[in-house]
């Protein structure tokens, strides 16, 4: 017959080193998630100028959703057209309609006039694109919020924005921390 030899009892207590690759172990995982979220889920986009007030201030940060995004009007949204980022907000989606009355300062979109609450002021400068004008297919039309001082969809130099070229769109507002929050998309 063997004779058996008694197990071991386990330790209560963990070792010092054993503790620290626990936490390590949990660090490395949690940078790893934040990384990959920001890269691939969302991103963190800084607001450069005042085409956007009074809905975003110069200087703010926001957090911007890219995956899974459909582009639909009254986004507020990220895209490349020129050299650095424009932020705009969709008026209109493929096969609609726009149509300004710069003397009223109403916008229309399919003969039906918008309701625009975000707006700073009225729409009544002009730009070097003519009116009607029909969006095309896989393309929006965007305006700035703060309508006269915006370079938008109503400059040729914009114009409209194929949606392959939208980031995602926009939501959290990160910074300022007095503005923290969800974006108010009334």
């Amino acid at each position: 017959m063997q004779e058996q030899l008694p197990l071991e009892k386990p330790s209560a207590e963990k070792s010092p080193y054993f503790e620290l690759y626990d936490w390590m172990d949990c660090i490395v995982y949690s940078v790893l998630v934040v990384v990959l979220l920001l890269s691939f889920c969302f991103r963190l986009i800084g607001v450069d100028g005042a085409s956007m007030v009074p809905t975003l201030q110069d200087g703010d940060r926001v957090l911007l959703q890219s995956i899974f995004y459909k582009p639909q009007a009254g986004d507020i949204v990220v895209f490349t057209k020129l050299q650095s980022p424009l932020v705009k907000r969709i008026i209109a989606t493929e096969g609609q309609i726009v149509d300004i009355d710069f003397a009223q300062g109403i916008v229309y979109v399919d003969n039906v006039p918008l309701d625009e609450p975000y707006i700073n002021e009225l729409t009544t400068t002009s730009g070097d694109v003519s009116f009607p004008i029909e969006v095309p297919q896989g393309c929006v039309f965007v305006l700035g919020d703060n309508r006269n001082h915006s370079l938008d969809s109503r400059v040729s130099q914009v114009g409209m924005v194929d949606v392959r070229h939208i980031l995602g769109k926009i939501s959290f507002r990160i910074m300022p921390f007095s503005s923290f929050g969800k974006i108010a998309y009334s």
